[in-house]
């Protein structure tokens, strides 16, 4: 049977969740597009803004096709239920703001809610319509009721004023609105049901009618409290006890923790890392220590509830007919990179299962459309999901960590680096390209005894001239040009690199993405290995022998080509730095012998990346606390082809501080001790 046909019959049978768009979520409801309609008469019917339909889908602003499916809120589709209660002083008006969804537990009641929730029977009753005909089950998934209440007086009808207006002022955003009137995002929500999602200058909104307003300090950051989190969580995450804690914002002494709630923290502290976007990247990775092993410290064998978002676009994939199904894989990036990282990943979940692991697995195709990314998120249930692996892309990946932060539930972005928002809930398991350069360069720069040298084109001009910060003494050479144009030629002669290679230790770096120009100057290097010739070409034997280790920064797709010779990179130690340093496939790997016992075929480097990833997710799971703590529980683990070391970015997220460098010894690729 056809390799890929196979995968596709796995993904089929072992998938257990694929989303299909059904809105099942209670609070929103869908909408098939008719012909005529459009955003706004939409948003005029359901009585929404159009902002928020295109929040939930955001592919109807390119095109509202006919026949598509919208999902709408359905908070703001049903008139809200008032409750009058009057006496001779006061009328008071009970209205619906919101709902929260309560799972029955053994031996609840409806007497028992409405107490639980100071409510009545007949306020579930009417918003769970289904109890008018049948009883309450162990089990049950009902909607509770969230009044605001609003007294008047009788007599003038005037209302009592608990709010007052606030005008927005420039760069003035939720949050810091929320924190100067003491409230959380969500209560200012709730005073505010028609507020934009983005507040502009000029725009008035409700707030709490408080004469002690807070200011906003720039010597201080800010940080909103997510769900779940508590002063132990926030000790690991921030570096800041209670009492510190407490110091800074004396209301928590009074009202305690609470999601939402925004804290005053400071700036800065001496032992926050160095943000993954800044200029420089420092590299100690002594301080990880060595790599551990985690399966054999396996604490907690209660399930885990995993999920999984790739864009397998499975509905455009015709699986009886395998040349179709080839046609299909091949044009397809997307599908073939999910296939090959979930087949990774379906070899970790078994090997986990062996190590007694009790997983609950959920796999959703996001076909690559953030609509769709939209309508997993508001049809599942993800309040109990230890963590997130995928999506691939980036601009789903911050979709899916925006969305699901509210529940303080990890997503980690396997693959792209790019464009990936590192927010608080967000793990990138892809080190940066700066490690990389920094990489290759912290190790040379302890070499003090070897010549540099720079070879690179006029593309790789901005490379070069950071190395030539770092290595200040070293010689540059540059492609040769076309006399009339002046663009690039892309090779040099063996003259250039007689005036620059000395005896004894070389270290040149070539800093290119031509192929050509890989071939041509290896050719040459390789020429002046063992010895040393004068500008006529004569080899003068009396002189120190010539040794030359080549070296990049960016070993790119121009040094796996067709014109390459291994040998002449063998020769030359090709020293380069790398995400993943590769296995040498000698039948004793467990991970490889069991995807080929499966799969009939080597693992490339996506299904190896997809089952490195899973292991190393649900192992620090399973032997921590949760992931977050894991960070700081488990520096630095290894496996087939990847390593992680997380650190964290100040008031972000996490990224990956570890990467390998590697070289060419006897035409293999090992790593450089």
């Amino acid at each position: 049977m056809d390799y890929y046909m196979k995968k596709i019959i796995y993904i089929f049978s072992l998938i257990l969740t694929i989303s299909c768009g059904t809105a099942k979520a209670q609070n929103y409801i869908t909408h098939k597009v008719k012909s005529g309609e459009t955003i706004p008469d939409l948003a005029q019917k359901y009585k929404v803004s159009v902002s928020e339909i295109y929040e939930l889908n955001p592919d109807s602003k390119r095109e509202l096709r006919l026949n598509s499916v919208l999902i709408i809120p359905r908070k703001k589709t049903e008139s809200p239920s008032v409750t009058k209660v009057e006496s001779k002083k006061f009328k008071v008006h009970k209205e619906v703001i919101g709902y929260k969804e309560h799972k029955v537990k053994r031996k609840e009641t409806l007497y028992s809610l409405s107490k639980k929730y100071n409510i009545t029977e007949a306020d579930i009753k009417k918003n769970n319509t289904f109890l008018y005909d049948n009883n309450l089950r162990r089990g049950d998934k009902i909607q509770i009721p969230v009044y605001s209440t609003i007294r008047t007086v009788d007599k003038t009808k005037q209302t009592i004023n608990k709010t007052k207006t606030h005008v927005v002022k420039p760069k003035e955003g939720k949050w810091r609105i929320a924190y100067k009137y003491g409230v959380t995002i969500t209560e200012l929500e709730r005073l505010n049901p028609n507020m934009k999602a983005v507040l502009q200058p000029g725009d008035k909104i409700n707030v709490p009618n408080i004469s002690s307003i807070k200011t906003i300090d720039n010597q201080y950051s800010y940080y909103t409290v997510l769900k779940k989190e508590g002063f132990y969580r926030l000790k690991i995450k921030l570096g800041l006890t209670k009492e510190e804690l407490e110091n800074l914002n004396p209301e928590l002494s009074q009202l305690g923790l609470k999601e939402g709630m925004i804290l005053k923290i400071p700036l800065e502290t001496e032992n926050e890392s160095q943000p993954i976007n800044s200029d420089t990247i420092t590299i100690n990775e002594e301080e990880y220590g060595v790599a551990i092993d985690l399966s054999s410290k396996i604490i907690d064998y209660n399930e885990k509830h995993i999920a999984v978002m790739l864009p397998f676009r499975l509905n455009n994939v015709n699986t009886d007919s395998i040349e179709d199904t080839k046609k299909q894989i091949t044009n397809d990036s997307y599908l073939r990179t999910s296939l090959d990282f979930y087949t990774g990943a379906l070899t970790a979940f078994e090997t986990l299962k062996d190590l007694g692991v009790n997983l609950k697995v959920d796999v959703y195709d996001t076909k690559n459309m953030q609509s769709q990314v939209n309508s997993i998120i508001m049809s599942n249930d993800f309040s109990t999901v230890n963590a997130v692996i995928g999506p691939l892309m980036a601009k789903n990946v911050n979709q899916v960590a925006e969305s699901l932060k509210q529940y303080n539930v990890p997503v980690i972005s396997p693959i792209i680096k790019k464009d990936v928002k590192l927010i608080d809930n967000v793990f990138q398991a892809r080190p940066d390209e700066k490690l990389l350069t920094q990489k290759v360069v912290d190790f040379f720069k302890t070499d003090s005894t070897s010549h540099f040298v720079i070879i690179s084109d006029s593309k790789n001009e901005a490379k070069s001239s950071l190395l030539r910060k770092h290595f200040s003494k070293a010689s540059h050479v540059m492609s040769r040009k076309d006399k009339k144009t002046q663009e690039d030629e892309f090779y040099i002669i063996e003259e250039d690199l007689l005036k620059v290679i000395k005896p004894g230790n070389n270290v040149v770096f070539l800093e290119t993405k031509n192929e050509g120009y890989v071939s041509n100057v290896t050719s040459i290097l390789n020429s002046l290995l063992g010895k040393r010739k004068n500008e006529e070409g004569d080899v003068l034997e009396d002189i120190e022998e010539t040794k030359i280790i080549l070296a990049t920064t960016d070993k790119n797709s121009a040094f796996e080509g067709e014109e390459i010779s291994n040998y002449h990179l063998s020769n030359l130690s090709f020293h380069f730095p790398t995400v993943a340093k590769g296995y040498n496939d000698t039948g004793e790997n467990s991970f490889v012998k069991r995807y080929k016992r499966v799969f009939k075929e080597t693992p490339n480097k996506f299904a190896v990346r997809g089952y490195d990833v899973t292991m190393d997710v649900v192992l620090r799971i399973v032997t921590s606390q949760d992931l977050y703590t894991s960070v700081y529980d488990t520096p630095l683990t290894e496996y087939t082809e990847n390593k992680f070391a997380y650190k964290k970015e100040p008031l972000g997220g996490y990224y990956n501080n570890t990467a390998y460098l590697v070289k060419y010894e006897n035409l293999k690729v090992v790593e450089v001790e």
